[in-house]
């Protein structure tokens, strides 16, 4: 068991020694530099809303287009399975070079169906996500004496049942001026490669001024313009008479048969915000205090708790174990069951379970849930994915999980090994089995969330073939893995149990009480490591918020594997001290019952938190990936029951002289 255990922590183990990243960015990575007048392109991402978390493209409601025709950037795979379409757009400065009164285009006279979609999503409260230099743009408002931060902006307003559209924007670019070899250090992050690359590059420039973009801010205005004076504009030329953009004003209304004018500003303002700062403005959003705060209470109590569960634990096994071997082998067998219960069930304690080799699965694709989760919390934590890469998160959880099934292959087999008493034949079956369970989950539950996108020809919808490069990265990638993972286990040391079974099962006496009550009220605590983080996790996922606090996060997540471990370990002694000897499904769902919780938090965000989440198809995607998110928890935290139960028991009845 304790090489099993090695095997498990030691790739983790490893990730420690690692040389930590400075700030967000990876080797090699190095800020855009723009000289004065060098050109700067505006991107556009999908149309999303908080009410029906249903993203759509930009160009599916009448906007301006590029005069070269529309170009997709490239995506991962976490772009394209989170409904992100990054797009360029016709909005263009000219560096540090302040303009206004841009006219941009006229749409013509809009169709009944253009009019009819445009004032949908308005009441929709769709926002527009514009990108510039990777940051997206930032709108700030003042409410009750607060100023608020807001990604995007929405489509437009609809007040007294007339619908306005935002269709002229201010932008504001900060700027950071490089003026000496200390700012362009700064500006790098001190990473050799990205001074060389700069150095290299301004030597080439030589005097010419050289900026870093660190901000960029939207102010969105509904403006009505005389069409008349316009005359035969083109794009990118001025208004002949100035455009006053109040932000408080409603003028552009959304009707059918009429056309709708785009125009913008922007201007240029030097700032001494550092290149390694720039996303302080997006990660720092309201509330962060009593985030920090929540998250540190919560540390302390649990970890207090804890600590309680852990000492009384210790002291409780000690002291029995003390009074077992100080007895000699007469008495032994006179030995009270209070004083001995456990003890009785030596020859059962070892007993295989029902559905053992479901059990086994299920126990490894929990370690691959959670090694993925720990490997990306981990390089999150430490920088090395950036918030400016997008769905890079996405893709790094992917990977890993495939990378992973290794892991879950060698753990099914091991036990399945040690349950079946050393069986070696159906071991393919086994890994083969690990490899198909929570992908076969997932793949259900995204083809019928995927359905409904496809009906509502949402961007959120996931391409046909994506889908075939996801089942062929399973396949060749995953599988395989798997398989060797299960090979390995096979050829490794066999685990042997340190008593006989008995061939007949020993009677167990009618409980005090259910034990799936104690079962479920175990949950309790494993959840309350969890559920404020859990909080705005949620906040982030579904209502648009940034999170970036990864390294509590993993403090929270090493805490909650702790609790769970401490949690199975008592809820199993309990039970053999009644001369309960079913302890393996037992141990499994009692650190798992946290999911349980999990899911009633979901319901209740739903309920409360969601309340505007509109129609059904919206809060059946959200249930729908609740429930894969769900099951993923209970398999990793009921993994980590199993588990640490299985090496108590082990441990135990190694420890005593049983005849």
């Amino acid at each position: 068991m304790e090489n099993l255990l090695l095997s498990l922590c030691f790739p983790l183990l490893l990730f420690p020694v690692l040389p930590p990243t400075e700030a967000f960015y990876l080797p090699g990575s190095y800020p855009h530099r723009y000289g004065d007048g060098d050109l700067l392109s505006v991107k556009v991402n999908s149309l999303t809303s908080i009410e029906t978390e249903m993203p759509y493209g930009y160009y599916t409601l009448p906007f301006c287009k590029p005069i070269d025709g529309v170009q997709n950037s490239r995506e991962n795979l976490g772009e394209l399975l989170m409904g992100d379409r990054i797009e360029s757009s016709p909005y263009r400065f000219k560096s540090y070079v302040n303009e206004t009164d841009v006219f941009v285009c006229s749409t013509g006279p809009l169709s009944k169906e253009e009019a009819r979609i445009m004032k949908l999503r308005i009441d929709q409260v769709y926002q527009v996500n514009h990108i510039l230099d990777n940051l997206p743009a930032i709108r700030y408002t003042e409410k009750g004496g607060f100023r608020l931060r807001w990604i995007g902006f929405p489509v437009g307003l609809n007040f007294n049942n007339v619908y306005y559209v935002f269709n002229h924007l201010r932008f504001k670019v900060l700027v950071n001026k490089y003026g000496d070899d200390h700012a362009i250090s700064q500006a790098s992050g001190a990473i050799e490669e990205g001074v060389d690359v700069v150095k290299s590059s301004r030597t080439r420039h030589n005097n010419v001024t050289q900026r870093i973009i660190v901000g960029f801010e939207v102010t969105p205005c509904s403006y009505r313009h005389d069409i008349k004076q316009m005359g035969n504009l083109q794009m990118y030329q001025k208004f002949p008479r100035g455009i006053n953009c109040d932000p408080l004003s409603l003028a552009m209304v959304v009707k059918e048969g009429e056309p709708i004018v785009f125009s913008y500003e922007v201007s240029f303002e030097d700032s001494d915000i550092e290149w390694l700062s720039r996303w302080d403005a997006y990660l720092k959003m309201e509330g962060s205090q009593i985030h920090w705060f929540s998250i540190l209470n919560s540390l302390m109590v649990v970890a207090f708790l804890a600590a309680i569960v852990l000492v009384i634990f210790l002291r409780t096994i000690r002291r029995d174990l003390t009074q077992y071997e100080e007895i000699d082998k007469d008495a032994q067998a006179e030995i009270s069951e209070e004083v001995s219960g456990w003890k009785l069930v030596a020859g059962d304690v070892f007993r295989p379970p029902p559905n053992a080799d479901f059990l086994c699965i299920l126990v490894g694709d929990g370690v691959q849930i959670l090694g993925m989760a720990f490997v990306t919390v981990l390089f999150a934590a430490f920088g090395v994915i950036s918030p400016a890469s997008h769905g890079a998160l996405l893709t790094g959880m992917l990977f890993s999980y495939l990378i992973l099934g290794f892991a879950a292959g060698y753990v099914s087999v091991k036990l399945w090994r040690a349950v079946s008493g050393g069986e070696r034949k159906n071991w393919a079956s086994i890994s083969w089995r690990a490899s198909c369970f929570f992908p076969g989950v997932a793949f259900l539950v995204l083809v019928s969330m995927n359905s409904l996108l496809w009906g509502s020809q949402s961007t959120g919808a996931i391409p046909f073939y994506l889908f075939v490069i996801l089942l062929l990265l399973w396949f060749f990638v995953s599988v395989p893995l798997t398989l060797v993972g299960g090979y390995f286990g096979l050829k490794s040391s066999s685990i042997e149990y340190p008593v006989r079974i008995n061939h007949i099962a020993r009677e167990i006496p009618p409980p005090k009480y259910p034990s799936w009550l104690v079962v479920i009220g175990a949950g309790t605590l494993p959840f309350g490591t969890l559920f404020i983080e859990l909080y705005f996790i949620m906040s982030s996922l579904w209502l648009g918020q940034v999170y970036y606090v990864f390294g509590f996060l993993l403090v929270v997540m090493i805490l909650l594997v702790i609790v769970c471990a401490e949690v199975a370990l008592v809820l199993t002694y309990m039970h053999l001290c009644v001369e309960d000897w079913r302890w393996w499904w037992q141990s499994f769902f009692s650190s798992g019952s946290v999911a349980m919780y999990i899911l009633i938090y979901c319901v209740n965000y739903l309920v409360f938190d969601l309340r505007s989440l509109s129609g059904p198809v919206s809060a059946t995607l959200y249930l729908g990936y609740s429930f894969l998110m769900v099951v993923a928890v209970l398999l990793a935290t009921g993994s980590v029951g199993f588990l640490s139960s299985f090496w108590f028991v082990f441990f135990l009845f190694s420890s005593v002289k049983l005849d």
